[in-house]
């Protein structure tokens, strides 16, 4: 009898250790499981930014004509790399430091993209870089050689 409960013991501790090698399996295979998930989640979200940076194509802006004011404040910012701030843009186009609020507005309102930056409380503007792109490639603006001559 003594040797029967042996036995039945010794089938039961082989059964324990192929039910852990079991579960051992199975938790290593829900690890990779999981592991694959995170990629998919990871591709989804980066399918769903090309979907989104495909709607935003760049479209070609419709730009109203500017005046003789707005062009010279225009080529400023289209001649320079770094931002300026409005004394810098009154001083090299010689217009009085209290009209330059209004011809960047106009400026916007007319469709010309300017990005504004504020650095120890002082405002700088510029062109934005792909719209001064764009223009070097297809002169949105309409520029003539005449206009930088004046």
């Amino acid at each position: 009898m003594q040797h029967e409960i042996e036995n039945i013991n010794q089938a039961l501790e082989e059964h324990l250790g192929a039910i852990n090698d079991n579960s051992l399996e199975i938790q290593s295979l829900f690890d990779y499981m999981r592991e694959i998930e995170i990629k998919m989640d990871k591709i989804c979200q980066r399918l769903d930014q090309l979907q989104l940076s495909s709607d935003k194509l760049p479209t070609k802006p419709i730009i109203t004509p500017l005046n003789k004011t707005e062009m010279r404040v225009f080529l400023t910012f289209y001649t320079e790399e770094q931002p300026l701030t409005f004394q810098e843009i009154s001083k090299k186009i010689n217009l009085p430091y209290t009209m330059i609020p209004d011809c960047l507005s106009a400026l916007t309102q007319k469709g010309i993209p300017l990005q504004r930056s504020y650095f120890k409380n002082q405002l700088f503007i510029k062109l934005d870089p792909q719209f001064k792109e764009l223009q070097a490639k297809e002169n949105i603006v309409n520029l003539s050689l005449n206009s930088f001559m004046e």
